[in-house]
């Protein structure tokens, strides 16, 4: 199986969302693996996390994208987390990955 294609769009276990650059980056920057509770790669390929505090590892659960599965949970997050604004609009699924907000940059 191939590595992730950033950037990796995760959950935590309330459902809000991260949009991290790359595979490295997101494992350096995410702590806890239990507050992990889904995510995707650029393809919407499912991820899943494993490890342990400070040190965790993402690699795809599987090959075959789950597209309506990624956009109904960042419509979800933005109506919860970010009242007003209106998430991406791209037809395209990179379109649409584009228009996520990447953590710092």
């Amino acid at each position: 199986m191939t590595a992730p294609t950033g950037p990796l769009v995760l959950f935590d276990d309330d459902y809000y969302m991260y949009v991290l650059q790359d595979r490295a980056f997101a494992e350096a920057w995410w702590e806890m693996p239990d507050e992990y509770a889904c995510g995707f790669d650029a393809l919407a390929r499912p991820l899943r996390m494993t490890g342990e505090p400070h040190r965790v590892t993402l690699e795809l659960s599987g090959d075959e994208p789950a597209e309506a599965d990624l956009r109904r949970l960042v419509a979800d997050h933005y109506r919860r987390f970010l009242k007003g604004q209106t998430p991406p609009q791209g037809s395209a699924l990179a379109e649409f990955i584009a228009g996520l907000p990447v953590e710092g940059s």
